[in-house]
């Protein structure tokens, strides 16, 4: 969920640090843990949530500028496809979606959340922007998702591309936000709006076929370390940010 942060420049001249940082396996690792392996509202360590199923994402637009809204959205799920290899796309009905993404308006998204998350007692906290949620079933793969933008709050606070990125990238089972977690999306500190090359591997990190909804930290912790070694000798983590640049999100935005 992204919330309402102030941006400080001198996170700027930290992103050579960084860099290195986030480029060896033992902090990949660390990441993982962090954004994969808890959550925001639960205390103490989860287990792997991720889709099984085909994810069929349906669009509802109570907001001005559907196509805009569409063609952002679109891109990013043919980009997580792309990086996950996982099958990700629109529906062709409201009925098929398993994924909901909502683009409302201020006013009315605390009843969105309440609608769609099927659950009244679930208001958007007060220093959030968007939101997104998921049901699990008894295995702990995701089975259902939904996002709520509210698109004229977003956008007064320049967020409603980061909204789109960060929520639905979040639905596919990386829910955590983490300051000890950078560059990322999920890291409320800092001003990234597009998938970064750290971002990327942890999305590929979860959705490799041996990694199963359901298991720990220390059932993951060994197949990471084979895959992160093997991605560290073919190139996998040193071109990921090269990669992850080649976007049609990064084209739209002009970077």
């Amino acid at each position: 969920m992204i919330k309402l942060m102030l941006f400080s420049c001198l996170l700027a001249t930290q992103a050579v640090h960084a860099d290195e940082a986030w480029q060896s396996p033992d902090y990949l690792q660390q990441a993982f843990n962090e954004v994969a392996l808890h959550s925001e509202y639960v205390a103490g360590e989860q287990v792997v949530r991720k889709w099984q199923q085909p994810v069929k994402v349906w669009l509802v637009h109570h907001a001005d500028r559907a196509d805009q809204h569409i063609s952002l959205t679109t891109a990013h799920l043919r980009h997580l496809a792309q990086i996950t290899g996982h099958p990700i796309g629109l529906a062709v009905s409201a009925a098929e979606a398993n994924m909901t993404v909502v683009f409302s308006q201020s006013a009315q998204w605390r009843q969105e959340v309440a609608r769609i998350s099927d659950n009244k007692s679930l208001p958007p906290p007060a220093d959030a922007i968007c939101m997104f949620g998921v049901t699990l079933d008894t295995q702990k793969a995701i089975k259902r998702a939904w996002v709520v933008i509210p698109v004229d709050h977003a956008q007064e606070h320049g967020a409603l591309v980061s909204c789109i990125v960060e929520e639905i990238t979040q639905a596919m089972g990386l829910p955590n936000d983490s300051e000890k977690v950078y560059p990322s999306v999920f890291n409320d500190k800092t001003p990234e709006s597009l998938l970064t090359g750290l971002d990327a591997l942890l999305l590929k990190m979860l959705y490799l076929p041996a990694i199963k909804p359901g298991m720990r930290a220390g059932q993951v912790q060994p197949i990471l370390a084979r895959q992160l070694q093997q991605w560290q000798s073919d190139g996998t983590i040193q071109s990921a940010e090269k990669n992850v640049r080649q976007s049609e999100l990064y084209d739209m935005m002009g970077f």
